[in-house]
């Protein structure tokens, strides 16, 4: 793990260079094997990943330690080498961010699920997966009815399919607050409680609004009710540029992911909703940037659907556009997640992910294909995801020697 006193190190150690690195993220990526002993990365034809296999090193990583689920949050904090124990980054900000959000010292934010409820019980926590112009809509009606609870101002911003944002804005608010939310479908409403006596103001005006937005949709069939997680207030962490020397983007679709970039200080660059698009862009912005994060969601959520098929299709499809990557000659490729999505369990899980790193500088030869198989057998063992980023300033020349 790296802790504080090691990430000054590699600041003390790294350097600027001309050389390249791409971190591609496939969300969720890690699976289990199906009745037939395959994954989705298994089962999936991916030439192009499984001949860069050959040239290149494997291993899994573990995002926190081992037995510990990490959330999206925790997981790329991790691969961009800020240690999640230490960094405690709500998802309401992450979120927020991600949309262009300000957030002011007074505010608090917290990311927003539809959901369909029905006699106090969640039976869908993402209403069915929405289209984003559908739940834009619902947003724009919530917006509409309602604009204040007791002296917090409230505010509503839509984001993709099922996810929005509120911000609450007022005097006193502290977002040590539990999540309101169940976390599984099938179970009772949970509802927000203050973890510590500064906070009840924020938890009792969260349930306050979450009653509010019940009973403004009650008459929608799906998308009737809400959930609030990761309440937050906007932290201060050291950027990629102090640390790292890095000139870095991130080309993502979704709001969270460019949430997750802009807090430690990347560009993040507008993209189309494709992987083909975010492909161009990194095409496009190629000369301008030393470090592209570029990361895949549909991954991770197939794997939350449960459907196998559609993950290996999103894999394929990745495989597809390396090709594109390649041809740019990266000095640094990784391909990795940020966390495993077995599509039998529907949620994130514990499981290491599939590691691959490619520069000169490998062993290779070791591998044959990509999964999640030979990465356990891999040469770089099983590592924790804050290693993946020193490692790859090390391959990409980027870092000095340590010591005499």
């Amino acid at each position: 793990m790296i802790s504080f006193d090691r990430q000054n190190i590699i600041k003390d150690l790294s350097i600027k260079t001309d050389s390249k690195i791409v971190l591609l993220v496939m969300d969720g990526v890690g699976d289990l094997p199906n009745e037939e002993g395959k994954t989705p990365l298994k089962a999936a034809n991916k030439p192009i990943m499984d001949s860069l296999a050959k040239e290149s090193e494997l291993g899994q990583s573990i995002a926190v330690f081992q037995g510990i689920t990490p959330g999206s949050g925790p997981g790329h904090l991790s691969l961009f080498g800020y240690d999640p124990l230490k960094y405690q980054i709500g998802r309401g900000i992450l979120e927020a961010l991600g949309l262009d959000v300000e957030v002011g010292p007074k505010d608090v934010v917290a990311r927003a699920n539809f959901a369909t409820i029905k006699n106090g019980v969640i039976i869908d926590r993402r209403a069915g997966r929405p289209a984003s112009e559908e739940s834009k809509k619902i947003v724009e009606l919530l917006s509409e009815k309602i604009k204040q609870i007791d002296d917090v101002k409230i505010t509503f911003y839509p984001g993709k399919e099922h996810r929005f944002v509120v911000k609450f804005s007022g005097e006193g608010l502290f977002d040590e607050v539990s999540d309101a939310d169940p976390q599984k479908e099938g179970h009772p409403m949970e509802w927000a409680k203050s973890l510590n006596p500064d906070s009840e103001k924020m938890a009792k005006i969260a349930n306050k609004l979450l009653k509010e937005i019940g009973e403004v949709l009650k008459d929608q069939p799906k998308m009737n009710f809400a959930l609030l997680r990761g309440f937050s207030k906007h932290p201060k962490l050291p950027t990629f540029k102090e640390i790292y020397k890095l000139d870095a983007a991130a080309i993502a679709t979704y709001p969270m992911y460019r949430g997750l970039a802009k807090l430690v200080g990347m560009q993040i660059i507008k993209t189309g909703e494709t992987i083909e698009d975010e492909i161009e862009t990194l095409k496009a912005n190629w000369n301008k940037y030393d470090f592209f994060f570029v990361h895949v969601k549909k991954t991770d959520s197939y794997g939350e659907d449960g459907n196998f098929n559609e993950k290996v299709k999103v894999i394929e499809n990745t495989d597809r556009v390396l090709k594109d990557i390649l041809a740019l000659k990266p000095d640094v490729l990784i391909i990795t997640g940020d966390h495993s999505t077995p599509a039998p369990m529907k949620s994130h899980s514990w499981h290491p992910v599939p590691v691959l790193i490619n520069s000169k500088f490998v062993r290779k030869g070791l591998s044959n294909v990509f999964d999640e198989f030979e990465c356990a057998r891999g040469v770089l063992g099983t590592i924790s995801a804050l290693d993946l980023l020193p490692l790859a300033l090390a391959h990409a020349g980027k870092l000095e020697k340590y010591g005499a």
